[in-house]
């Protein structure tokens, strides 16, 4: 596997691969995509098979601007209402962390879209990945780099760590700014409704266009975006969730690791009873014991969200106990990938 810098050479290498069929791992601003062409079977086949990725599990599409989405999506199908809200939504939060469920072009294959008529399409806010799409084929499915059901990888060496030679190459720009994927919007039905919590919080996108519906409660499942099944985003080492009350008054146990949502929890939990001295043997910040944010802040504990929890799975800790963060904001993004984390095995 080769691992390439995001210099013009390293992109027109990628991006020669990609119009091969081949799989190409890139940086967005959320987690890390496994990439290939978009209408190319072979390469999407090549996706769900690298991923071990059920084909119930649609992928999304993503574009390196407005021009190619009517390319993807039939949006004059649309109600006009609905049209308006688009518009208004691709305007101000493209390119960013969105995904919009819309109908779909007969021409997008059905194996991107799990037979479904919708397809899901996103513009990244990334410049190497916009770079990448566009010296490609201009639409290129990118689900998570990793295994499915396992945590997202944020750097590039997470992909390596876990996919192995199962990509041609892997760009290496970086960490990812946000860490935690995309916002999946329906858009296709009426109204509008969230389908999985992200990068994009529910509150920003009602600011532009008012009120929007949740997931829904649905006895028959069918999955019209990635991220819904009830375990997903896990480390291999088992993770339980806490509440801040409880999470302080843990007791403190050698075999576990302790992922605390800011440094307060972590200082109110130090001062219990039966707490261990700097210096005791396994006492090491740096191995067990983190916080997602110094101060509470939501941004930084989504972006430090899967490295943390990528950093206590390969240390050999029998349980990652975790705090649940605030509800506002990003913490609604976390909250999900945590609790699909700590959830008993569905399909992996």
């Amino acid at each position: 596997m080769n691992i390439l810098a995001p210099s013009d050479e390293g992109l027109r290498r990628a991006a020669e691969a990609l119009a091969a069929g081949l799989l190409v791992a890139f940086p967005t601003e959320t987690v890390y995509g496994l990439g290939g062409d978009g209408f190319n079977r072979r390469a999407l086949a090549r996706i769900f098979a690298a991923k071990g990725r059920p084909r119930f599990d649609p992928l999304i599409i993503h574009i390196a601007g407005l021009d190619s989405l009517e390319r993807i999506a039939a949006t004059a199908s649309l109600e006009l209402r609905v049209r308006n809200k688009l518009d208004i939504l691709c305007a101000r939060l493209w390119p960013g962390p969105l995904t919009l469920i819309l109908p779909k072009q007969p021409e997008v294959p059905d194996l991107a879209t799990s037979g479904l008529p919708t397809v899901a399409v996103r513009f990244p806010d990334h410049r190497v990945a916009q770079r990448l799409i566009r010296l490609s084929t201009g639409a290129v499915a990118a689900p998570s780099a990793n295994p499915f059901g396992y945590l997202s990888p944020t750097r590039a060496k997470h992909v390596q760590e876990q996919l192995g030679d199962q990509v041609a190459f892997i760009i290496d720009g970086g960490p990812c700014g946000i860490g935690v994927e995309s916002t999946v919007l329906d858009m296709s039905a009426g109204s509008p409704r969230i389908l999985r919590p992200g990068g994009t919080p529910r509150e920003r996108i009602e600011e532009i266009i008012g009120a929007v519906e949740g997931p829904p409660v649905d006895p028959v499942r069918i999955f019209h975006s990635p991220g819904q099944l009830t375990s997903h985003y896990a480390p291999r080492t088992g993770l339980t969730l806490h509440r801040r009350e409880e999470m302080i008054r843990l007791p403190y146990e050698l075999s576990e690791a302790y992922l605390f949502f800011d440094r307060s929890s972590r200082d109110a939990w130090v001062q219990g009873p039966g707490r261990p001295c700097d210096g005791e043997p396994g006492w090491t910040e740096t191995s067990r014991i983190h916080w997602l944010s110094e101060k509470g802040n939501l941004d930084e504990a989504a972006a430090r969200l899967f490295d943390m929890l990528h950093e206590l799975d390969r240390i050999g800790v029998s349980v990652i106990r975790a705090e649940w963060v605030p509800e506002a904001g990003l913490g609604a993004a976390i909250n999900d990938r945590l609790s699909r984390a700590a959830a008993p095995t569905q399909i992996r």
